[in-house]
């Protein structure tokens, strides 16, 4: 079994900053790469943010390039999402999940490609 637990979300004024954090543990697997995700009330889950856990290479929706900006720590199987200029439109649960090597053929901004998800942070952003 495989557990990711994020931490990190809060309330925050428009334009303010957030940190998230994602960190997973349980058996060995082999992670191809962490992602970023959010789904807001009534809307469905959207990508935000990958990361290619070996060559750190990463990948961005348009709404959050540029002002977001995701790594990782391969020893501590942590993943980070720094959040800076946010928006009233950011505001969401934040989940973060694993894509395995199982999964290669799927891209990273799909959903279907990721095997295990935290249970979610809570981002507000106030205007």
């Amino acid at each position: 079994q495989v557990q990711l637990v994020e931490s990190g979300g809060g309330l925050v004024q428009a334009g303010g900053s957030l940190r998230l954090s994602c960190a997973a543990s349980g058996r060995s697997f082999s992670v191809y790469a962490m992602g970023w995700f959010r789904q807001a009330p009534g809307k469905e889950r959207e990508f935000v943010a990958a990361i290619r856990w070996s060559s750190g290479m990463t990948v961005y929706a348009d709404s959050v390039k540029g002002r977001f900006t995701i790594s990782r720590d391969n020893a501590q199987n942590t993943v980070y999402l720094q959040m800076n200029s946010l928006k009233p439109e950011d505001t969401a649960g934040y989940y973060c999940a694993v894509h395995t090597a199982l999964r290669l053929g799927v891209p990273l901004q799909r959903a279907s490609g990721y095997d295990y998800w935290g249970q979610g942070t809570q981002v507000t952003v106030s205007s």
